[in-house]
């Protein structure tokens, strides 16, 4: 996720960056500037169109309709992502709280497993979505060996299902009482609903037929744009503006498809890995700190 002040607005104006939309959308709108010149050219010295801008307007307004649906729709899965990676750090902290009270302290041992499994799941659930493992982010412990994970499909299970063993031994050993032991099978159950939602997410697009449609309206819009507006007595002027009009359109296009998956990779996406970073640091603080 890119990092940056919002009250330096005039700075942003200037800033570009490799997920700037002019950088991936630059030799289209070159090919496009091209296309657009020929069509001016020929009407201007060959054919003569008794066009109207009308239908472009009105047709503009409802391509703007569309784009507002897609970029709401997109920004609501980015920010749902987000309260759902939030839900994570809270219940990582909420368990570690709860077993730092029950667990004695001499105990380093259980409360060093439950740090490492914590934040085991954490990374692992990061890597999952994005379709990934990285053992290298991983800890080994007494009952969890991290080779275990190459050959699964689901990593986080592995994990969360080791962490139901160890709640489950704490009350074997009469460390806690049944109904403790309830309590924090409840505050576990959590990182399951937390991955299973985050999954709806990723594995649920925008229906496939409304994007094919949406991009071919834009395509359809902007190819027709320029007989219009060079009927319309822009002349030459059409060029710069037909170019800047597809500007628009498409990079709300691709902003849209970009953050509508948020927990991958690009430029836009959500700080996950911040996030697996500060709830190790967290967690490890509650259960290994010696005050």
């Amino acid at each position: 996720m890119i990092k940056y002040n919002p009250k330096e607005w005039f700075g942003l104006i200037f800033e570009f960056h490799k997920s700037d939309t002019l950088r991936k959308l630059i030799y289209v709108l070159l090919i496009y500037a091209g296309f657009t010149t020929a069509v001016v050219y020929v009407e201007l010295n060959y054919l003569k169109f008794e066009s109207s801008i009308t239908i472009h307007s009105l047709v503009g307004f409802i391509i703007g309709l569309l784009l507002v649906f897609r970029t709401n729709t997109a920004y609501d899965r980015w920010w749902e992502g987000r309260k759902l990676l939030g839900s994570l750090v809270n219940t990582s902290r909420n368990l570690a709280l709860k077993i730092n009270s029950l667990v004695p302290t001499n105990d380093i041992k259980k409360r060093e497993m439950y740090s490492k499994m914590i934040s085991n799941y954490c990374f692992s659930m990061k890597e999952h979505l994005r379709d990934n493992i990285k053992l290298e982010e991983l800890e080994n412990t007494n009952i969890f060996n991290k080779e275990s994970l190459k050959q699964l499909n689901h990593a986080p299970n592995k994990i969360i299902g080791d962490i139901f063993k160890m709640n489950k031994s704490l009350f074997d050993d009469k460390i806690i009482s049944g109904d403790i032991f309830i309590t924090i099978d409840n505050e576990t159950k959590n990182f399951t609903e937390i991955i299973g939602a985050c999954e709806r997410i990723k594995k649920t697009p925008i229906p496939y037929s409304y994007n094919i449609f949406l991009k071919k309206f834009i395509f359809v819009y902007t190819l027709t744009l320029p007989f219009g507006l060079t009927a319309s007595l822009f002349y030459y002027w059409t060029i710069p503006i037909c170019v800047f009009i597809l500007y628009i359109l498409a990079s709300l296009e691709l902003l849209a498809e970009e953050i509508e998956n948020p927990f991958g990779n690009d430029p836009n996406d959500l700080p996950v890995d911040d996030i697996c970073i500060d709830i190790k640091k967290n967690v490890r603080e509650i259960l290994l700190s010696k005050s």
